[in-house]
């Protein structure tokens, strides 16, 4: 096995082809099929199912993909420690939960990393996504949060993934509303004083249930339920709907406007906040900017 053949692996399950895999890599199609079948053979599995269409990842190649682009990672990482720093391009990719701290981390890491060439991801997605993507590779960096009503089911699937979970900081309830909100004048709002208005949580797909949810309150405990996909529908909803959802209370104005405010809410609860990571794996001085930058936004709020 070398990094060779694994950079090929990568390719072709990124592009969905071998043709289009090998021009990426300025390589011959036989040459890349025999390399692939070369890696498949060494590790006893088949990666793909080939077709006229394409080829489809299988579960066996889903695991040895995951390894794979850690190790790539790993190997890039350990270059630009020991290397130059201009190595490579500036890499990274993170995936998180609809926080807008996540956001300006994301900010001060291009920032700072500014450059003629760099490739960042960020991607704004649902809970079970966030802990898939850092488990497969796709991202170095997950940001959800645990609580004391998902904490024993998304712990025991962040240890089977292969992941640990750092907290960054402990946050109380609040609700999200519009700055024009009935409820925008209390210090303390109550479950009974958001009942008339509507709840609006993040849909999270086939995982649809209480342990995946980003809000600490389950929408059984209010009569009216808008699910949405992404934050800047969610906030518009805030303020034309007057309604209203459950967060960490860090927000920042400056990102997302004045409209919105927070206000603490009356419950006994915390949100740990904080990052999901590879187990023994080294991160990249990108990964470490940005968990710098997170703790920053997170002391601010």
């Amino acid at each position: 096995m070398t990094l060779q053949q694994l950079t090929y692996l990568v390719t072709v399950a990124d592009c969905g082809n071998i043709t289009d895999a090998a021009e990426k890599l300025f390589i011959s199609q036989p040459s890349l099929s025999a390399a692939i079948q070369n890696l498949e053979k060494e590790m006893g599995v088949k990666a793909f199912v080939r077709s006229n269409k394409g080829v489809v990842v299988t579960r066996e190649g889903e695991e040895l993909l995951s390894f794979a682009r850690m190790l790539l990672e790993q190997a890039d990482n350990m270059k630009e420690h020991f290397g130059s720093e201009n190595v490579r391009p500036p890499k990274f990719s993170v995936s998180c939960q609809h926080y807008s701290f996540a956001v300006n981390a994301f900010v001060d890491l291009i920032k700072k990393y500014d450059a003629d060439q760099y490739s960042f991801i960020i991607r704004e997605t649902q809970t079970g996504e966030i802990i898939d993507d850092v488990a497969s590779g796709k991202s170095e960096v997950g940001v959800i949060y645990l609580s004391k009503n998902n904490e024993e089911i998304l712990s025991k699937l962040i240890k089977k993934s292969g992941l640990i979970f750092e907290e960054l900081k402990v946050a109380k309830p609040h609700v999200f509303i519009s700055n024009k909100h009935p409820l925008s004048g209390k210090e303390l709002v109550t479950f009974d004083d958001l009942k008339p208005y509507p709840y609006l949580v993040f849909e999270q797909g086939e995982k649809n249930s209480f342990y995946y949810a980003e809000e600490l309150v389950s929408m059984l405990d209010f009569p009216k339920n808008i699910q949405v996909r992404d934050r800047a529908t969610l906030f518009n909803l805030v303020i034309g709907l007057n309604g209203f959802t459950v967060s960490s209370g860090v927000i920042d104005q400056k990102l997302n406007g004045k409209a919105i405010i927070a206000r603490p809410l009356k419950m006994d609860a915390q949100m740990r906040i904080g990052i999901v990571t590879k187990k023994n794996m080294i991160l990249s001085r990108y990964g470490e900017t940005y968990i710098e930058a997170l703790n920053k936004h997170l002391s601010i709020g």
